[in-house]
């Protein structure tokens, strides 16, 4: 990815410019490996927080599972956690991030009839959980954005290793 940073004011002599400078900043951090474990990182927030939490209060989390009705709940506990903190990590490190990004994206699409009925819910709460949904399917958006993005790397990173 490159942003133009100058431009040529005719004389042959370049300007720069707020907006310019801050074009070669970001950039300068897109090219760091570092910049990506970021993203990767808070775009999973949300998973590996609630899987964390679940992990160190599994009391709080098999009572999520119970009042979903979802049962057994033990196996409905466990696999939530290995869904969130894997398919995070998985996304994370960028390694297998197809299916890390792809198991949390289908666990975020069947939270919706499962936890975000909106449509069997009577006013406010219909009007709020429809707007966690919208969230939910925007989540699901940048799962494939980041799957995208680390097919694009890898294969960006596989061709710059070929002879020429």
């Amino acid at each position: 990815m490159s942003f133009e940073t100058t431009k040529n004011d005719g004389y042959g002599a370049s300007r720069s410019t707020p907006a310019r400078i801050i074009a070669a900043a970001i950039e300068a951090s897109m090219s760091m490996s570092w910049f990506g474990y970021l993203g990767r990182t808070v775009l999973t927030f949300m998973f590996w927080s609630s899987g964390l939490a679940k992990l160190f209060d599994s009391d709080a989390g098999l009572a999520e599972m119970r009042h979903f009705g979802l049962v057994p709940e033990v196996l409905f506990y466990f696999a939530t956690v290995i869904t969130l903190l894997a398919g995070s990590l998985l996304v994370i490190l960028d390694r297998w991030a197809w299916f890390g990004a792809g198991a949390l994206a289908v666990f975020t699409t069947l939270t919706i009839p499962i936890a975000h009925n909106f449509w069997a819910m009577e006013e406010p709460l219909k009007t709020m959980e429809f707007h966690v949904v919208m969230e939910h399917i925007t989540v699901v958006g940048g799962l494939i954005v980041a799957i995208y993005a680390s097919a694009i790397r890898k294969v960006r990173s596989h061709s710059s290793k070929l002879p020429r």
